[in-house]
């Protein structure tokens, strides 16, 4: 739903949070939203490449009715998939933006859902209409986005900033911010009716990445009760690599010397739009988080081998198409393009490939290059974080996949993706998770929305409600089986319902150690 449904500021009647008086807006469901509630200073100036400091007090109210800025990103074309307005980009953006249902009082205890945004640690923001907390407000628990620092900004590492950091690490700064807001929370979310000691974190593709190193950081123990990972996270053969300290400090010292600096006060001095230019002319990125020994210790998978994760029930989440690339097996549409691309792929090893996902004319060439499609990509890392997850802790996890191509008008065109063959797309979960539909026709019509995909989003939306209240995400239009790693079942929501599916051991452990990249 877009922020400018609304109906009145609701200054009369403000709340008191630490840093002082607060009100937001009343939208027409009677859903109060607070958008742009800072939790954090500016980082800025001498603040830029350094752990997020406590917001500032202010004096009178704080009218928080504006969704303020995203963290320095690119901006859109109005063409792309997900394009939802203009809004400013700056270093200037540890915000959160909190929906809380109707009639919440601070004495109400209400169950707290936390959104980590994805983007490849390279751009998002919680400000995108997607990702609009108005829906799962109105089904009863409050709902907040936090802000965080991405690309440069929020994963530089460098020598200097190393030596100056008080815990001889650097970078993670994008992380270091999510737990500052998770502190925050503790701190201020029963002043909106929340529960600080029921709080679900969410997050998606780098979001959930994210909740892996969160689940994994000392730094985080005792922040959350419980999370739901979609489409994302560090386990198995198919988890993206984390850098090194090292190597991460070494492209810092590079983009000290093409930037022409003497030292990190100087490169503090200098525009982050020049910044982002001189990144991208040299070719350095700065990919993601580090393992740096403080906020990440090491690798998710050596943590939780150690047991020394925080063991917190876990809903693990993927779509049908999250593979991390095309290849011509996934792709292939013909019993000719399927065995030959088998073969390509796989070699010697093609005939024990084809023996387990066989197939004998086109129709079932094409559905076994989809089957394997579910099995690979985040949808073997979720497998494998639940894998981890049960060897060393006794918390419960659950399985979910959804697996339900979006419905396009007639001759649309969308620059970022092939409506034809994009099929449950990474990223298309997130609208039916939260109720926000609509948000994808805000500008124009790029989706025909049928009654169908309401009422599955409906359903999705009280997953994430049931779970939030009692650590059990399983309803009676979704009944997810708790996962066993002697029986491994996940529920598949697609076309026409949801499916409890038991997983094949041999199929996933051929492609275990067969993994498309």
């Amino acid at each position: 739903m877009s922020i400018h449904n609304v109906t009145a500021h609701i200054g009369a009647n403000p709340i008191t949070i630490e840093t002082g008086k607060l009100s937001g807006t009343l939208l027409d469901s009677g859903v109060k939203a607070y958008f742009g509630v800072p939790f954090a200073a500016p980082p800025v100036r001498e603040l830029r490449w350094h752990e997020p400091m406590p917001a500032r007090p202010w004096k009178g109210i704080y009218n928080a009715d504006t969704r303020i800025t995203n963290c320095t990103i690119p901006l859109r074309a109005t063409t792309l998939n997900h394009y939802f307005g203009e809004l400013k980009s700056s270093e200037d953006c540890l915000f959160t933006n909190i929906w809380v249902p109707p009639g919440a009082k601070a004495s109400d205890h209400l169950p707290v859902v936390v959104w980590i945004h994805g983007g490849g640690f390279q751009e998002g923001s919680i400000n995108f209409d997607v990702y609009g907390g108005e829906p799962l407000a109105k089904k009863g628990v409050i709902f907040m986005g936090i802000a965080y620092r991405v690309n440069i900004f929020g994963n530089l590492a460098h020598p200097e900033l190393t030596a100056a950091s008080g815990h001889n690490a650097s970078g993670n700064y994008g992380l270091m911010d999510q737990i500052a807001g998770l502190k925050w929370i503790q701190r201020n979310i029963a002043a909106f009716g929340g529960d600080p000691a029921n709080v679900t974190v969410v997050g998606q593709s780098a979001g959930a990445m994210a909740l892996d190193l969160l689940q994994s950081s000392p730094q985080a123990h005792g922040l959350y009760a419980r999370m739901i990972a979609m489409s994302g996270g560090y386990h198995g053969v198919a988890a993206p690599h984390l850098e090194t300290l090292a190597e991460t400090e070494a492209k810092g010292v590079k983009l000290q010397a093409a930037m022409k600096a003497k030292d990190i006060a100087q490169m503090r001095t200098i525009p982050a739009d020049q910044i982002a230019e001189i990144a991208k002319a040299n070719k350095i990125v700065f990919s993601g988080p580090t393992v740096e020994g403080y906020v990440v210790p090491a690798n998710p998978a050596e943590i939780y081998a150690a047991g020394k994760q925080q063991g917190v029930p876990l809903l693990l989440s993927s779509v049908g198409n999250d593979i991390f690339s095309k290849t011509a097996l996934t792709d292939a549409r013909t019993l000719a393009d399927y065995r030959a691309a088998a073969q390509k792929l796989y070699g010697a090893d093609a005939p024990a490939f084809l023996k387990l996902f066989p197939a004998a004319n086109d129709a079932q060439a094409a559905h076994q290059a989809a089957e394997v499609a579910r099995i690979s990509g985040f949808g073997i890392v979720a497998r494998d974080w639940a894998r981890a997850q049960s060897a060393t802790a006794k918390s419960p996890i659950w399985l979910v996949q959804y697996n339900h191509p979006h419905p396009y008008p007639p001759g649309v065109v969308i620059t970022d993706m092939d409506v034809k063959t994009a099929g449950a797309y990474h990223n298309s979960d997130l609208p039916f998770w939260y109720g926000t539909l609509d948000s994808l026709n805000l500008f124009r019509r790029i989706r025909d929305w049928t009654p169908y995909d309401y009422k599955l989003s409906n359903q999705m939306q009280d997953v994430i409600v049931a779970f939030a209240r009692t650590g059990n995400p399983a309803t009676a239009e979704a009944p997810i089986p708790r996962y066993n790693p002697k029986h491994e079942q996940r529920l598949v929501w697609g076309d026409s319902g949801a499916v409890v599916e038991t997983l094949n051991p041999k199929q996933v452990d051929f492609i275990e150690t067969h993994p498309i990249h």
